[in-house]
């Protein structure tokens, strides 16, 4: 359920995603230059690296400049890539602690009950009996199972894990995660 942990809302008129889709999706971050000849470390943050591929474009920083990737090999912190235009250890330097994006419309597909993050992100979450518990404000990935932070009209945090017997429903259209109350999960009153 977790392709992307980061989403970015583009406002411009070039044909966005659907209504509330970010435009862009982050998929690493780049960090020091390797060697002298245009390497720069990337750390990953995609479920889907193989999607990081030679001759594909990607977008840089918070203006999103196109650029394509040239080669990529593997590194124990992630991974050492090469962009075109980029062949000296100064000029991809400048480039250093900058996000790296692929456009919305280019992430793959799922399996079916499978969602991004950034799909869930904002939706109502209701008990069995229709009852409000709050807005999914955030995903915690804990490594077992991801848990949902829902947050209340008075800031009061809900921590709902994402597992079979909790979740019942997400149903995007409505915009609205049903969830079976486990005893103890919600806040005396």
């Amino acid at each position: 359920m977790k392709p992307s942990p980061l989403s970015v809302q583009k406002d411009n008129d070039s044909g966005s995603p659907a209504s509330g889709e970010p435009e862009f999706l982050v998929i690493g971050k780049l960090g020091r230059p390797h060697g002298l000849h245009g390497e720069i470390l990337m750390v990953v943050y995609t479920d889907f690296p193989d999607r990081i591929e030679p001759g594909e474009i990607f977008f840089v920083g918070p203006r999103y400049q196109p650029i394509k990737l040239i080669k990529r090999r593997p590194h124990t912190r992630g991974m050492l890539v090469t962009f075109e235009g980029y062949h000296v250890r100064e000029k991809i330097a400048e480039l250093r602690n900058q996000l790296v994006y692929v456009r919305t419309s280019d992430r793959p597909p799922l399996e079916q009950g499978e969602y991004y993050h950034h799909q869930l992100l904002g939706l109502q979450v209701i008990d069995e009996n229709s009852k409000p518990l709050g807005l999914l404000s955030s995903i915690l990935e804990t490594g077992a199972n991801d848990v949902y932070v829902v947050r209340d009209q008075t800031g009061t945090e809900i921590l709902v894990p994402a597992i079979d017997s909790v979740i019942l429903d997400i149903d995007l259209e409505h915009k609205q995660v049903r969830v079976h109350v486990l005893s103890g999960l919600l806040p005396e009153e």
